[in-house]
C-alpha cells in the first residue's frame, strides 16, 4: 500500500526542500503488454525519493533511449513477461552501446520481469553493453540496487562486483556439460504411443465447432487461485499459509482483505457499472497427428485443414522406458484412420479495464490500479479453469460425471490438459497467431496479439485442449540444430526467424 504514501512524501519534499535522489526511466519493452511488476517497482522507487518516468507498455527501443536523454535519466529499467521480450532487451542493450550510453559516466541498465533471470542477464544481455547491467529479481531489491548504482561512493565497486559475478556465471556456463541430447530421428523413434492401450477410443465432442460467450464474474470467484496473486505483489509463501506467516502474514492479510473488497464490487457492479468484462471463445475440432504436427480440420471429412500446429519434441536423452514427448503424440495419427479431436481456446477478463485504470492514474492511485490489474489476471486464469471444466463435462463431455473441488482443479486432478503457447510443453509463441485466426478471437472475443505475440488485453489466457487420459504436462527443454531446421522448414520460416522465436530452447 505504499502508493497511499505518495501525497505525503511529495508534501514532505516541498516542506523540507528535499530533492530527487535520481531519475529512472522504466518501460515494458516492445511487443509486451504486462506491467504490474514494473508498476510496483515504480511505486517503491518513487516512495524512496526517486523520480520515475514510466513510459508504459509496448515501448520501442528508440522511445526508451530518447526519453532517457530527454529526462537526463541516471538509469534505465526494462521489464517483460513473455520470452520474446528477452531478445528485445538484448536489442536495447546493444543500442545503448551503439548510441554511447556506456561512454563517460555510463547509464546503468536494470533488467526485470517474470522470464528474466540472473543467468540470462549475464549470458545474453550484459555482453551487449559496456555499462552496468543489473538483474533485479523483485521490487523489494530495486531500491538497494539503484541506491548503490547512483551513489558516488558505491557505484564503481558495486558495478565491478556484479560484473565479476557475471563473468563467473558466463565461465560456468561455458564449462557446463550440456544435457545429453539425441538426434531428432532418435527422439522421433521414441514417442509416447497414443494407442498403447488398445481399448482406447478417442472421445468425440458432444458439440463440435466454435462457441463464444460472456462470462458472469460471479461464476469465476470460486475458481480463483490466490497463490499467484501474492507472488505478483512480491510476497513469498504458499497460499493459504502465507496469511499466517511470521514475517509477511499481516501484510498478506491486509492485501487479501483489500482485494476481496474490490472483487466484491467488481462482481456486484458488472451489469450497472462494469470494472471489467470476461469473455471466452473456444472450438472443438476433428484432428489427427501427422508426425510431430497436428492437422485441425473443418469437419469430419478431414480434408479441409483449418490449421496445422507444428510441434516441438523433447530431444534430451531419456531414461529407459521414458518417451521423448511431443504434444502431437497424444492425438491419433492420420495414418491410423482413427478419428480424433482437439480443442483451442482464448479467454480474457480485461475487456473495458482501461476506463477504471485511467481514473486511478488521474488520481495518482497506483495501489488500486495495480490491485485491479492483479485481480483481472486472477479472473482470467479462473475463466480458463472454469471453461476447461465446462468443456470436459459439457461440450466435449468426456468427463460428464466429473465432481472435483476447486482445490482439485488447481492441482489439475482431472483428465486432459490445456497447454498454453509460451509454456514448457508448447514453447512456441508464434502458434498464437494461427490459434487466434482459427477462433477468430479478435472478432469473437475482442482479443488481439502484439508483434511479439503477447495477448491484449493483458489479462488473458489461450491454449489447446487435449483429452487423452495419459496426456500430461512436460518440458520440451533444449532442442538440437536438426530440430530447429526441421521446424523452420515445416513452419515456412527461415532458420534465422526460427532461431529468434525459439532462442530459449537453443
Amino acid at each position: 500500500a505504499v502508493a497511499h504514501l505518495i501525497p505525503y512524501i511529495e508534501a514532505e519534499k516541498l516542506r523540507t526542500g528535499a530533492t530527487s535522489k535520481g531519475k529512472i526511466v522504466v518501460a515494458t519493452v516492445k511487443g509486451d503488454v504486462h506491467d504490474i511488476g514494473k508498476n510496483i517497482v515504480g511505486v517503491v522507487l518513487g516512495c524512496n525519493g526517486y523520480d520515475v518516468v514510466d513510459l508504459g507498455v509496448m515501448v520501442p527501443c528508440d522511445k526508451i533511449l530518447n526519453a532517457a536523454r530527454e529526462h537526463g535519466a541516471q538509469a534505465i529499467g526494462l521489464s517483460g513477461l513473455i520470452t520474446p521480450s528477452l531478445e528485445e532487451m538484448s536489442h536495447v542493450a546493444a543500442e545503448m552501446q551503439r548510441q554511447g550510453f556506456a561512454d563517460g559516466k555510463s547509464i546503468p541498465l536494470l533488467i526485470g520481469g517474470a522470464t528474466t533471470s540472473r543467468a540470462h542477464t549475464a549470458i545474453k544481455i550484459a555482453p551487449h553493453y559496456g555499462g552496468p547491467v543489473i538483474y533485479v529479481p523483485d521490487a523489494s531489491r530495486a531500491v538497494g540496487v539503484v541506491t548503490k548504482l547512483l551513489s558516488e561512493g558505491q557505484a564503481e565497486s558495486y558495478a565491478a562486483e556484479v560484473a565479476a559475478d557475471y563473468d563467473k556465471l558466463r565461465a560456468q556456463h561455458a564449462q557446463k556439460k550440456g544435457v545429453a541430447m539425441v538426434s531428432l530421428n532418435q527422439a522421433r523413434a521414441n514417442p509416447f504411443k497414443w494407442n498403447a492401450d488398445p481399448a482406447y477410443v478417442p472421445p468425440k465432442p458432444a458439440q463440435l465447432g466454435i462457441h463464444a460467450f460472456d462470462i458472469d464474474l460471479a461464476e469465476l470467484v470460486d475458481y480463483i487461485d490466490w497463490g499467484p496473486f501474492f507472488q505478483t505483489w512480491d510476497l513469498a509463501g504458499s497460499y493459504p499459509k502465507i496469511l499466517h506467516d511470521d514475517i509477511v502474514g499481516e501484510t498478506a492479510r491486509e492485501l487479501k482483505s483489500d482485494a476481496e473488497v474490490m472483487l466484491a464490487r467488481m462482481v456486484a457492479e458488472q451489469d450497472t457499472n462494469p470494472w471489467i468484462k470476461a469473455r471466452a471463445v473456444f472450438g472443438l475440432f476433428p484432428a489427427n497427428a501427422v508426425g510431430d504436427d497436428i492437422e485441425i480440420y473443418a469437419d469430419e471429412d478431414r480434408r479441409d485443414v483449418l490449421m496445422t500446429w507444428h510441434g516441438l519434441r523433447q530431444q534430451h536423452e531419456r531414461p529407459a522406458g521414458k518417451p521423448n514427448y511431443c504434444l502431437a503424440d497424444v492425438v491419433a495419427g492420420k495414418e491410423s484412420g482413427v478419428a480424433d479431436y482437439v480443442g483451442a481456446f482464448a479467454v480474457t477478463a480485461g475487456l473495458g479495464i482501461e476506463a477504471r485504470l485511467a481514473a486511478y492514474e488521474r488520481s495518482h492511485d497506483d495501489y488500486h490500479s495495480i490491485m485491479l490489474k492483479s485481480l483481472a489476471d486472477r479472473f482470467a486464469e479462473a475463466a480458463a479453469e472454469w471453461l476447461h471444466a465446462r468443456v470436459r463435462k459439457e461440450f466435449w463431455a468426456y468427463a460428464a460425471d466429473e465432481t472435483l473441488s476447486c482445490d482439485d482443479l488447481i492441482k489439475e486432478a482431472y483428465r486432459g490438459i490445456r497447454p498454453a503457447p509460451g509454456y514448457p510443453a508448447c514453447p512456441d509463441h508464434t502458434v498464437k497467431g494461427e490459434l487466434f485466426k482459427l477462433l477468430d478471437a479478435p472478432a469473437r472475443a475482442d482479443m488481439h496479439l502484439t508483434e511479439s505475440f503477447a495477448m491484449s488485453p493483458a489479462a488473458a489466457v489461450s491454449g489447446f485442449y487435449f483429452a487423452h487420459p495419459d496426456a500430461h504436462y512436460f518440458a520440451v527443454s533444449k532442442i538440437g540444430r536438426d530440430q530447429l531446421e526441421d521446424w523452420a522448414k515445416r513452419t515456412g520460416m527461415t532458420v534465422a526467424e526460427a532461431e529468434k522465436w525459439l532462442a530459449p530452447l537453443l
